[in-house]
């Protein structure tokens, strides 16, 4: 495991310690959590993209061959 330094303002830190002390874990512990679901963010994003276009295409629904161009799903109707 790699060791990585940080600077972090005091207040912080104490108030980080207290938080983890309260649950039961470590400074170290949520910050390998953090960075294990930021690095993960990412492929989770472009999983989800994927999952998506998939079931499109698996789609029975239909525009019964109604088209709308860009202009008709934007237009504004007054109220």
């Amino acid at each position: 495991m790699t060791n990585l330094t940080i600077s972090i303002d005091d207040t912080l830190l104490r108030n980080a310690r207290a938080r983890a002390l309260r649950e039961g874990t470590s400074i170290s512990a949520r910050i390998r959590e953090f960075l294990a679901a930021y690095a993960a963010e990412d492929s989770r994003q472009q999983q989800a993209a994927q999952d998506f276009i998939a079931a499109a295409r698996r789609s029975k629904a239909s525009s019964r061959g109604v088209a709308w161009n860009r202009e008709e799903i934007h237009e504004r109707h007054p109220k």
